[in-house]
């Protein structure tokens, strides 16, 4: 006698968020601020980091599933720069003209 098979399960339609919403929802601006602030960061995320998304009609789009992923892999990171450091400048120098009226003085 064959095994019952199981019912396949029915999927499940997520909200999906533009890239400004997705910056409200994460938390990395407010929602009366009218400024760009956490989309650039996103936008980088899915093009260099390869942060979960979803393109639908040419538009960049994040489930709640694609937001919970973000948040997890970047709960624990550090909030400064780590690895790099800065170069000093190196001295400013006299142009040769004002070095030999100095040293004729």
């Amino acid at each position: 006698m064959a095994a019952p098979t199981k019912p396949k399960p029915k999927p499940v339609l997520e909200n999906f968020y533009s890239v400004s919403e997705a910056a409200i929802r994460l938390g990395l601006r407010d929602k009366d601020d009218a400024s760009k602030k956490g989309e650039k960061w996103l936008r980088d995320g899915v093009n260099r980091h390869g942060f979960p998304k979803h393109r639908m009609a040419g538009q960049l789009k994040f489930s709640d599933s694609d937001l919970a992923e973000i948040a997890k892999r970047h709960s624990d990171q550090p909030h400064y720069r780590t690895g790099t450091r800065r170069r000093s400048r190196p001295a400013a120098r006299k142009p040769q003209a004002i070095a030999q009226l100095s040293d004729a003085a």
